[in-house]
């Protein structure tokens, strides 16, 4: 691997400090800084929380990997740049947006990464090194061979995301890979001397699913000792208006109490974060040892949190604060420009703030040029006193404009697109028990949070079809198409015919019967509304079966490949 550039030249380093951008992906309050829950074990996030500032009421702008993690790279608010949904393309809807990274390459840093930054991208252009290499766009590095899956959750059916499973391999962190490779390469760099300052950025993928790591992490929580989630309240959703209602129930959740594997997946959830603690472990360590530990601004977050089980709901996307609310953690070194006095550790600060403010509050610290379209306020009030005054509040949207959860110090606000409301007093009720936005005595409080709520949203701009998730395409001489099981919600999947020909579409009914559905012209496209589990054939204009598609869990491409 290619050094940072090695060389005695320090007045960089002098002149401007480095960043050590860390992200933990799906990572909820349960650490012990937060106290989410009794039982995590989390001592790397407890020492840089002691060693810097803890925003113990920071939120993600929005409740998904995508927006979130392009708001914060790009430093625009999902409702102001129309990226709202793991659907979309980053850079479909911002072609020319410049990137954290991109940045401080363009103000003379060396910028370089490795691991889960964006949404199953690299950004190549963005980066001056990345491992694996940034030309494959893949940022995972190998790990062990999984084998046969699933390993504990059957998949109920074509509606689940495939990943959501839980197992413990009996190997050792290194032979496990995946996230112990990034944090090799992180330290790696972190060794080094070099003759710029640096941007470096470590994506460590757990908690992600699935959720499979190094057995002696499962270890520290034994099965039978595993409590419930403390937010959980069965009848907690008797109080919400219908988009609330609708929001909190999921199939993930019943179907992982059917199967019994409910205190399972918390196990699991558990080490996966111990895990992922661990090689943040590696990290730090590798810091406190390195030639650039007195430089160095150490940034920690998480794109957004995890609902197992609150609200009946299991994974992310809501507005609740099980969702919203993250681990972030700063440590800035004395003698940097923006604060000279650097950080003051095991501060704690409950102003709410949003990780929207990273790009600001970076540009501030090393005292380079601000950019006009960053949306969040800067965050160095707060690192030089963090109980300064603070009039913001901070806003996460959900996948549809006009969805959004407003978080203020003591006080949330959720608000549907179609107009309903919820409101929490989270001061005395933290797990969002008692929605307060129908109760008269809350009126002027509510009308306050409403005051404080965005008013303008940028429409929802769709995925180009052709950069869609592509189906396997089964050709008849695999088999001949089997029957139907529509089984969720609908969606479009979007056929491409490559051939030189004309072709017909079926779609095989729950009998196995073909039912016709027009013709696909040569090289054209057809959009057709469709489900989880459902059978598409394609024939050629002979009646000729070519092969089939079988739809997964969400809206896709499928290539009628020329032969």
């Amino acid at each position: 691997m290619l050094g940072l550039g090695l060389g005695a030249n320090t007045c960089w380093a002098n002149e401007r400090p480095n960043i050590l951008f860390i992200a933990m992906d799906d990572l909820n309050d349960w650490i012990e800084p937060m106290g989410g829950h009794p039982q995590a074990i989390t001592p790397n996030l407890n020492r840089l929380a002691d060693s810097g500032v803890f925003f113990n009421n920071a939120h993600c702008p929005a409740p998904a990997c995508n927006p979130s993690r392009s708001a914060i790279f790009t430093g625009r608010s999902p409702h102001v740049s129309g990226m709202y949904s793991n659907r979309q393309k980053m850079r479909e809807i911002m072609p020319d947006a410049e990137l954290l990274p991109k940045y401080f390459s363009n103000q003379g840093y060396w910028s370089g990464g490795s691991g889960k930054m964006l949404h199953y991208f690299i950004d190549a252009d963005s980066w001056d090194e990345y491992y694996p290499a940034k030309e494959t766009e893949d940022p995972f590095p190998p790990h062990m061979p999984w084998g046969e899956r699933p390993k504990s959750l059957p998949r109920g059916g074509p509606w689940q995301y495939v990943e959501t499973d839980w197992h413990a391999f009996d190997v050792t962190d290194d032979e496990f890979g995946g996230d112990s490779k990034v944090a090799d390469y992180v330290s790696e760099k972190l060794m080094e001397e070099h003759d710029k300052p640096f941007f470096l950025a470590c994506g460590i993928y757990r908690p992600h699913e699935p959720w499979f790591v190094p057995k002696k992490y499962f270890d520290l929580f034994p099965l039978e000792d595993v409590q419930l989630p403390p937010g959980y309240k069965e009848d907690d959703l008797d109080d919400l208006p219908q988009a609330g209602k609708k929001a909190g129930p999921n199939r993930y959740f019943a179907h992982i109490r059917e199967h019994g594997q409910w205190r399972q997946g918390i196990q699991a959830y558990l080490a996966s974060i111990a895990y992922a603690d661990a090689m943040l472990g590696r990290v730090l360590d590798t810091l406190e040892k390195s030639p650039n530990r007195d430089n160095t601004i150490v940034v920690m977050w998480s794109d957004h949190g995890w609902h197992l089980g609150e609200k009946q709901h299991w994974q992310k996307y809501t507005m609740w604060r099980a969702v919203t609310r993250v681990p972030f953690i700063v440590k800035v070194p004395k003698g940097v420009f923006g604060l000279p006095q650097g950080t003051t550790a095991g501060s704690v600060c409950s102003r709410p703030v949003n990780l929207l403010s990273l790009f600001p509050t970076l540009i501030e610290l090393c005292g380079l040029p601000g950019k006009t379209d960053n949306d969040g306020p800067s965050l160095v009030p707060l690192l030089r006193n963090p109980n300064a005054d603070w009039p913001h509040v901070s806003v996460t949207h959900a996948g549809q404009p006009g969805t959004f959860g407003l978080s203020a110090e003591d006080w949330r606000y959720i608000h549907y697109a179609n107009g309903d409301e919820e409101m929490y007093d989270v001061a005395s009720d933290p797990y969002e028990w008692t929605n307060l936005a129908t109760k008269p005595q809350h009126l002027a409080k509510l009308n306050e949070l409403r005051a404080l709520a965005p008013k303008e949203f940028e429409p929802y701009i769709p995925a180009t079809p052709r950069s869609l998730t592509p189906l396997a395409w089964h050709p008849v001489s695999n088999g001949p198409a089997p029957a139907s099981k529509h089984d969720g919600g609908t969606f479009d999947i979007f056929f491409f015919n490559e051939r030189s020909e004309a072709v017909s579409l079926f779609k095989m009914d729950a009998d196995g019967e073909p039912q016709p559905f027009g013709e696909i012209d040569a090289g054209t496209q057809k959009k057709q509304t469709s489900g989880p589990g459902e059978i598409w054939q394609i024939r050629d204009l002979s009646n000729r079966s070519l092969g089939h598609f079988v739809v997964d869990d969400r809206t896709a491409r499928a290539m009628i490949p020329a032969k």
